[in-house]
């Protein structure tokens, strides 16, 4: 973390010292909104950087940008997702595969893919600041990635909690709702689930409630209950689920989306995927897409791709050769290539 957050560390610390029998709450909040600040500094400065870069270049309309947000604390069984970010990092530039995407774009020219860092998400809550807060500290990272145009945010989990403040921060950003594509095994839609309104099983609900989603659609469900149906039908959720998906798979390799509203938001859990090709997850649900069945929804969709996560990594559940950060890098490469223009 830089100096200026670990001040704000430090802080914390002499205020919670022997030396001090009580602390007020003005003090505590005053040392957590120094934390704050210095965070969100660190995400202005580096976003201004690229964004100085990509335009001083000069030819892109669109350039994505990858944002860490290391959180894992919403999740209902493991938090082995919050060391995702710096695995698939290391996966994108390990040097065992060429950095050209399928579709010929090159992920060493700054106009297609840049980084700003991670969210400090552990420093943050370690200062005490609470989820509210931190979820707000997110949608307000992401915000400061696209002012600095042709900036756009792919965002690396993390568990499935943080796509809450990343897609209301982008449509709150452009000025109204999105077109979601979301590929999971579970619809995280359950209102609260237990008792946790920022779940990564929940993330979806608040989407749909905040308006922040025109569509969404939910593509390889096969991990669903009765909740998890009701709730797609209150939200008018487009639900596609694998015991389908062979009748399902001409509409689903031909989508456009984004028309009338600000553009398309993908968000990818790995657990889509059936564990056969990626076993580093949380939640092994089998019976998923293939690889390939996700890159032909991706590739063939049409829609401007305002914004992207890749969530649920679990690095702690990954083989010994890595193969699930493999799988997550090239989900990564794909969709950078997708949204960059």
């Amino acid at each position: 973390m830089s100096k200026i957050g670990q001040r704000g560390i430090h802080y914390l610390q002499r205020l919670n010292s022997a030396s001090f029998t009580t602390v007020s709450a003005s003090s505590i909040e005053k040392g957590q909104n120094r934390v704050i600040d210095a965070s969100l500094t660190l995400i202005r400065e580096r976003a201004k950087l690229k964004g100085e870069l990509v335009r001083l270049l000069g030819g892109a309309k669109a350039s994505t940008s990858l944002l860490g947000v290391p959180l894992g604390h919403n999740s209902s069984f493991l938090q082995g997702p919050a060391f995702a970010p710096p695995r698939i990092r290391e996966a994108i530039w390990c040097g065992s595969t060429n950095s050209s995407t399928e579709e010929g774009k090159e992920l060493k020219d700054p106009r297609v893919l840049t980084d700003v860092g991670d969210v400090p998400v552990q420093e943050i809550r370690d200062s005490g600041v609470d989820d509210d807060r931190l979820m707000n500290v997110i949608s307000e990272s992401v915000k400061l990635v696209m002012e600095e145009e042709p900036l756009r945010p792919l965002v690396l989990g993390g568990d499935h909690s943080i796509s809450y403040p990343v897609i209301r921060a982008v449509s709150e950003k452009l000025g109204g709702p999105v077109d979601v594509l979301h590929l999971d095994a579970h619809p995280d839609i359950y209102d609260c689930f237990e008792g946790n309104k920022y779940s990564h099983a929940s993330s979806f609900a608040r989407i749909m409630e905040g308006g922040h989603a025109r569509r969404l659609l939910q593509v390889g469900i096969r991990s669903i209950n009765k909740e998890g149906r009701e709730q797609g039908k209150r939200f008018g959720v487009e639900q596609y689920e694998m015991r389908t998906f062979s009748r399902d798979r001409e509409v689903l390799e031909n989508l456009k989306l984004g028309e009338g509203v600000k553009g398309v938001y993908i968000s990818i859990d790995v657990d889509c995927l059936d564990p056969a090709f990626a076993p580093g997850v949380s939640h092994i649900e089998p019976g998923g897409l293939s690889f390939r069945d996700v890159l032909n929804i991706l590739h063939n969709l049409q829609g401007d791709v305002v914004g992207a996560d890749v969530v649920e990594f679990n690095p702690q559940r990954d083989t010994v050769d890595g193969m699930t950060a493999m799988v997550a890098a090239k989900l990564v490469r794909e969709l950078a290539a997708k949204i960059s223009k």
